[in-house]
């Protein structure tokens, strides 16, 4: 848009300044410094209407045009710089991995667990060991991936550096981020308390997974505010995924150890790191052309898009549970295994010759 301005500037107004390009350009991508480039360009004519001769103070005519060519050249090219750096892919491919990785792990330890609490019924209240081991190293995965996220928000390069404000807000989209993976990382915690405590309420964990994902969707709903079209649309579809993992998370918390609630979280997880990567091709393509931000057709794609992404999310947790309630449910109703059945073999021998040996000592 902003390249398409510059080249439909007429031969007559090329040789602007740079606060003239900076304010028109500024007019069509809403820059939130439009006010300070305004007054600036107004200084500028109040100048000129004092001095009609020269196009810029303290230079001559000719001078003043190719100055401010050159000027205005780099000003926009500047502009064109930060608005292109103002979010990258890596912003969502880091997320997106996270959700992935949590859902895949979900929809694997979901299917095992109900496995075992069938197979015991009322038998068992306290579930093994294991369970509690894969709990905690959950707990310790988010609190890491939240440090790394956290870190790698505000440390980048072009980071704010743990700068909230100096002279304007610094980076606020790294801040929102960060935000997000602080949450993430206080739900770790949690699950490493209900892992390591018999004091702490059950549910906890589940309720601050589900704080953490009404966070997320929070901040994201006021993250897509006066955006292009497809921007908007392409994270509002996220919303859907994130509001709905955080109502089932938040119904798991009362209902515990429900497989339909359970299965409802991992597709919903698999969905959103999925869709993260997606909104990261669609809003910066590695290759080929850009998204056209305003076509209605591409909204469509988008939206049908989404769908098949939750179908493969499903598809995908629908094939774990199979395996995996295939394998646990042979390894449960398998015989007794051969070094067993030797053991107890063995045991029948030895009672059997000893009972001989003491028929014909008494013979």
């Amino acid at each position: 848009m902003i390249l398409t301005t510059l080249t439909s500037l007429k031969p007559s107004t090329l040789p602007l300044s740079t606060c003239e390009v900076t304010t028109r350009i500024c007019s069509i991508t809403n820059c939130p410094h439009k006010r300070q480039h305004a007054h600036t360009l107004s200084q500028k004519a109040r100048w000129q209407q004092v001095h009609p001769i020269s196009a810029e103070p303290n230079s001559d005519n000719t001078l003043g045009r190719g100055s401010s060519r050159r000027d205005g050249i780099q000003g926009a090219l500047f502009i064109i710089k930060t608005v292109k750096n103002m979010a990258n892919f890596k912003g969502h491919a880091l997320p997106g991995s996270f959700f992935l990785l949590f859902g895949l792990w979900w929809s694997l330890k979901a299917p095992w667990r109900q496995c075992y609490l069938q197979s015991h019924g009322t038998r068992r209240k306290k579930l093994p060991p294991v369970f509690r081991k894969m709990d905690l190293i959950e707990g310790s995965l988010k609190v890491f991936f939240a440090f790394v996220g956290i870190m790698a928000e505000q440390f980048v390069p072009d980071g704010p550096h743990a700068r909230l404000y100096n002279g304007g807000w610094v980076k606020l989209m790294n801040w929102q981020h960060s935000t997000m993976y602080l949450f993430y990382g206080i739900s770790g915690v949690a699950d490493i308390l209900c892992a390591t405590s018999q004091i702490v309420p059950q549910g906890l964990d589940r309720m601050a997974l589900s704080l953490a994902l009404f966070v997320e969707g929070f901040l994201f709903y006021y993250h897509v505010h006066s955006r292009p079209m497809l921007d908007t649309h392409v994270h509002s579809l996220l919303l859907v995924a994130v509001f709905g993992g955080a109502a089932s998370t938040a119904l798991e918390a009362f209902l515990r150890d429900n497989a339909v609630l359970e299965a409802l979280r991992c597709s919903l997880a698999i969905l959103q790191g999925s869709w993260f990567y997606q909104i990261g091709f669609v809003l910066y393509p590695l290759s080929g052309p850009q998204w056209e931000q305003e076509d209605h057709g591409n909204m469509m794609f988008i939206t049908m898009c989404f769908c098949w992404h939750y179908a493969v999310a499903l598809l995908i947790t629908a094939i774990n549970y199979a395996v995996v309630w295939r394998v646990v449910s042979r390894c449960a109703n398998k015989p007794v295994s051969n070094m067993e059945m030797g053991l107890r073999k063995s045991a029948v021998d030895s009672s059997s010759q000893k009972a001989l040996l003491q028929e014909s000592d008494e013979e």
